[in-house]
């Protein structure tokens, strides 16, 4: 089951991957109607990144936390997108990580494979530990998923306007081993076919991805599975460049290494 205009089986494949389709979550964009046509009046990207995030204040409150009375409440609304943008990237496998799978899966239906520890299937002891900090980060926060959903979108819009006519990027991931990732493949020399988690950390910047691993992935990843990337908000709110998180499903990846 999802929130999308997309079968599950349908995104999860390599051959999305290979020919993407535009995702629209259900509702987004019209209840988003009053933001989206006041982007198109700007040409300035830091303009525009200030403008989604000022909608996302008044929509949610962001900023009336130090108005609430109670330490709950105050934490309700503190905890917004950033937080848990700022939670993932300084550990995926977070609470504020887990609630970011948990969008992943409640909207586009792609269950996680791996959380702390490989998730083999959804009634399994290591899916129920996730489900369990899921819940827990979803519950500390005010209307986070919509939160996530209307971040896609604008993520979304703002590819679509500095990348026009461009379906993919090139993109680089930094690993030791494929305990994260199932090969479900081998596709010839140094290329397989992964099974990647429903939400992964990726970089374009080649020499970073050196930083995270003995080995790296190489992956040609849809504009349309990009859920955020740094360089999309202003540096104020957001710092971390050359971020791109990835939604997962059948990746045809090389394998680079070093030496």
């Amino acid at each position: 089951m999802n929130r999308c205009n997309l079968p599950t089986w349908a995104i999860a494949s390599r051959h999305y991957n290979r020919h993407p389709k535009v995702l629209e979550i259900q509702g987004v964009r019209h209840n988003g109607r009053p933001l989206f046509e006041k982007l198109e009046t700007q040409n300035n990207q830091e303009v525009r990144g200030a403008l989604f995030h000022d909608f996302m204040d008044v929509r949610y409150q962001l900023h009336q936390w130090q108005r609430e009375e109670s330490t709950n409440s105050r934490k309700s609304l503190k905890n917004s997108y950033l937080r848990f943008l700022r939670g993932w990237l300084f550990d995926s496998n977070s609470i504020e990580g887990a609630v970011l799978k948990g969008w992943v899966e409640s909207r586009l239906g792609l269950a996680p494979t791996f959380h702390h520890e490989a998730i083999g299937d959804i009634d399994s002891e290591a899916y129920f530990r996730y489900t369990v900090e899921r819940m827990k980060g979803s519950e500390r926060t005010s209307a986070i998923l919509p939160q996530f959903d209307l971040l896609y979108e604008f993520v979304q819009y703002e590819l679509e306007r500095r990348l026009p006519g461009q379906t993919h990027l090139t993109l680089y991931r930094g690993i030791y081993d494929f305990a994260e990732h199932q090969v479900l493949e081998p596709l010839g020399k140094n290329c397989y076919l992964l099974r990647l988690n429903n939400l992964n950390s990726f970089t374009d910047d080649f020499e970073k991805a050196w930083e995270f691993g003995s080995r790296v992935l190489q992956a040609e990843v849809p504009l349309t599975k990009v859920f955020f990337m740094g360089g999309i908000l202003p540096r104020s709110l957001f710092k971390g460049e050359g971020e791109v998180m990835v939604i997962g499903g059948e990746f045809e990846v090389k394998v680079l290494t070093g030496g």
